[in-house]
């Protein structure tokens, strides 16, 4: 639950700062934000530089490949269901079977996902929310908005993450406190490992950073409204 306040408290103070953001000839239209963004921004960056990095780097240096395909499978797997709910929210029946068939042959076939083994049957994944089902019916995004812990985002995307959270097994079908803190933090560390080759390419290429990101998150969400967008795979070794 105190995620989910984080989450409210986030889009909350983003409406809230809509009325007292100048813009000026150069702003970009949908990032009215921008001043509180980049300070977002930065704290999430100075939070990443010294914590979740440090620990993905360690996890990707001393976890074996099959053990991180593993757990990143693992994860991957109970999002499938989600994804399938939100694919009949959105008139997708082609992607809520398949993301349907995939939860099911990985859980009961695939030792509860941890082989992927509907990918190896041809089963495409496509990963879906609530925000891209409120902009397939019209839902507009909102400004850009950079949430705290979570990074980039919207008005609409960010308050989306709240439904989202009802959705997420480890959430709601894990009791045990210290099991699901363990699952959080598995969960986030083996995230950052796979974002790890994306994150350092982009410390390379990007000449502004935070513009590189809002413009690209922009686009991509954009288009994942329009139609369903294939998942990006990351070699874990990389």
């Amino acid at each position: 639950m105190a995620m989910v306040r984080v989450h409210l408290g986030a889009g909350l103070l983003a409406m809230l700062l809509l009325t007292g953001c100048a813009t000026g000839p150069n702003a970009h239209p949908q990032d009215p934000l921008e001043p509180f963004n980049r300070g977002v921004m930065r704290f999430n960056d100075g939070l990443d530089e010294a914590v979740l990095r440090p620990v993905a780097v360690a996890y990707r240096d001393t976890v074996p490949s099959p053990i991180r395909t593993g757990v990143s499978n693992f994860f991957g797997n109970l999002r499938d269901l989600w994804s399938s709910v939100n694919a009949l929210l959105q008139a997708r029946p082609k992607e809520a079977a398949e993301n349907f068939m995939r939860f099911n042959v990985n859980t009961f076939f695939g030792l509860a996902g941890v082989l992927d083994i509907a990918t190896e049957m041809g089963l495409e994944r496509t990963r879906l929310d609530i925000g891209q089902t409120l902009g397939r019916w019209g839902v507009p995004t909102g400004p850009y908005l950079v949430l705290p812990f979570f990074g980039p985002s919207s008005v609409r995307d960010g308050l989306g993450l709240v439904v989202d959270r009802q959705g997420d097994w480890v959430t709601q079908g894990v009791d045990h406190i210290p099991t699901r803190n363990s699952l959080y933090a598995l969960r986030i560390t083996d995230t950052r490992a796979t974002l790890l080759p994306a994150t350092d390419m982009l410390e390379n290429i990007a000449l502004d950073k935070y513009t590189f990101t809002r413009d690209t998150y922009l686009q991509r969400r954009a288009a994942q409204t329009r139609g369903p967008v294939e998942e990006e795979r990351f070699d874990l070794d990389d």
